[in-house]
């Protein structure tokens, strides 16, 4: 059995168990109900289909409770010693490698993309890997760690019993390629044109509606594994036909997945999504509001009768003459057609009423509330927030593995690169020279291997800095300078970032002019000031009569 057969099964035998939980047709019917395709393939017969989604709303409420916070990220050295500056040095350059990938990758945004994944189709997941070809913005220098969403329906794991990434044999992920980007990648990895051949064009499995549109696509595996000899992940890529990239090391130690379970399952890495409890609700609502306003429809208008024998033609126009044979009374009635119960609309709205309440979505939280008591509505809306707090530190847990995955692709890909870091921190060398300078940041010379062998076990805390916490901080450090606690350098050390345009360029501003304050006097170069700072003390002669000295005194004066 060649490679590419081999991997092929273990797909096949992956989609199978996917096909037993019926996870494509569930995920499918998840996101047809939060984007409010609600009576998808309903046979309505002349019936309203009206839809209040209430599913929607619930399930972006959720995700921006869990996901409102700013997430930040820092690394610490677990056994530093006490003065160890290049284990400071390497974590202020880890702390501020990890701030950018934040930013490059637009996690906070990918976040939300994950939860709203999970909420809907049962999981979320995220896929890191390294593209040697990103720019970096540094000369001569090229490569970056990228990271990206992926389906749950295109991740398989070797033990679908388990949801640990870790503890995985393999980790399969799949996608749908253009057949002819396939071959050039086999291109460009070395394979003949015999073997490029084999790729060809085949169906997805998952029957997605919008692959029947393009006829030349195929199924990329790429697999990857811990190798027991090295220790670390490998991968490679195959079709279904070929091998497009053959057994590579990837050369991390963790595999780049970070997957997350909105609700977990027992004995099963997928879980369950917040929607698929709350279809049924969503259902009867729909239906409700259907019949009642069928009932509507036909009822709206009440139904008129009247004697054929004595009225000739009845007409609704206004101001309209009907003529009337005999006398006018009992000639016409009108049948008052069934009011329609109460108790629906109210049976309706309880049921929207306790389905948000049982969610978190209390008319509190989402602010449809009159504001008389500001204090209660938020305690109101902090309880409600109370059960998203589960969910929102797996999210955290999530950011840490993530966080440590960002690290192991620094130490075995970036190498050498020169970055910033305040010169306090800097070793080397030429650190005398900026010191004495008084320069607060400097570029230096990283060698990132180093974060592989140096005892700098990284320690990764996730936290909330939220706006008011900044501005708590702004106070306090406003209160601490007015007390004269500290001084204007700490002041500009310790502000949050984004508050004062250019802060280093003035705090090196403020050292330079606290530095030269504290220099002595500099040693005058006129003759006028020697004379004037002479130690020797000039004696004018006491005398009776005005010497040459003394006359030259007073004419001074």
């Amino acid at each position: 059995m060649t490679l590419n057969e081999k991997i092929w099964k273990q797909y096949c035998a992956g989609l199978d168990f996917n096909n037993k939980l019926r996870l494509v047709e569930n995920v499918a019917n998840n996101e047809n109900f939060f984007i409010g395709k609600q009576w998808e393939g309903v046979v309505s017969n002349g019936l309203p289909t009206p839809v209040f989604n209430i599913l929607k709303q619930i399930v972006l409420h959720q995700v921006a409770t869990i996901t409102s916070d700013n997430f930040t990220i820092s690394a610490t050295p677990l056994r530093a010693s006490a003065n160890d500056k290049r284990l400071e040095m390497a974590s202020q350059v880890v702390n501020s490698e990890l701030r950018a990938l934040f930013k490059v990758n637009k996690l906070p945004n990918l976040s939300r993309i994950m939860m709203r994944n999970a909420a809907v189709d049962g999981d979320g997941c995220m896929f890191t890997y390294f593209d040697p070809d990103a720019p970096t913005g540094l000369d001569g220098i090229k490569g970056a760690i990228k990271t990206e969403i992926v389906d749950n329906t295109r991740v398989l794991f070797g033990n679908p019993n388990s949801r640990n990434v870790q503890s995985q044999p393999y980790i399969i992920i799949w996608k749908r390629r253009q057949i002819c980007d396939v071959k050039d990648e086999a291109r460009a990895n070395g394979l003949s044109e015999e073997e490029i051949q084999n790729i060809s064009a085949d169906t997805d499995d998952n029957n997605s509606r919008m692959d029947s549109y393009v006829d030349d696509k195929c199924t990329v595996l790429t697999k990857l594994w811990r190798d027991k000899k090295t220790g670390t992940i490998w991968g490679c890529e195959v079709t279904k036909g070929a091998v497009i990239r053959k057994p590579y090391d990837v050369r991390i130690k963790s595999y780049p997945v970070t997957w997350i379970c909105w609700d977990y399952v027992q004995e099963c890495y997928h879980g369950q999504a917040l929607i698929t409890g709350l279809i049924p609700n969503q259902e009867f609502i729909n239906k409700a509001y259907a019949m009642a306003m069928l009932s509507q429809m036909t009822s709206a208008f009440p139904t008129k009768l009247f004697d054929r024998t004595r009225v000739t033609k009845w007409t609704n126009q206004v101001g309209a003459q009907i003529a009337v044979d005999g006398s006018v009374e009992g000639v016409a009635k009108i049948l008052e057609p069934a009011q329609i119960s109460p108790q629906i609309a109210q049976f309706i709205n309880s049921t929207i009423e306790n389905t948000q309440s049982l969610t978190g979505a209390t008319a509190a939280a989402l602010g449809n509330t009159r504001p008389d008591n500001t204090s209660a509505i938020i305690a109101l809306q902090r309880a409600a927030a109370i059960p998203a707090e589960i969910t929102k530190q797996n999210l955290y847990e999530c950011l840490e593995d993530l966080g440590r995955i960002y690290i192991e692709f620094m130490a075995a890909y970036y190498g050498t690169r020169p970055v910033d870091i305040p010169a306090a921190v800097a070793v080397g060398d030429e650190i005398a020279q900026f010191a004495n300078a008084n320069v607060g940041m400097m570029q230096q010379e990283f060698d990132f291997a180093q974060l592989e062998d140096c005892p700098m076990t990284i320690g990764l805390d996730v936290g909330a800095s939220s706006y008011w916490s900044e501005v708590a901080s702004m106070q306090t450090l406003e209160n601490l300078l007015q007390l004269g606690l500290i001084t204007v350098a700490d002041f500009l050390e310790r502000i949050p970032d984004g508050y004062v345009a250019k802060r280093q360029e003035l705090l090196d501003k403020y050292k330079q002019k606290e530095m030269a304050t504290l220099m002595p006097a500099v040693a005058p170069e006129s003759d006028e000031d020697v004379i004037a700072q002479d130690d020797t003390a000039t004696e004018i002669p006491e005398t009776s009569g005005n010497s040459e000295l003394q006359r030259e005194v007073a004419a001074e004066i």
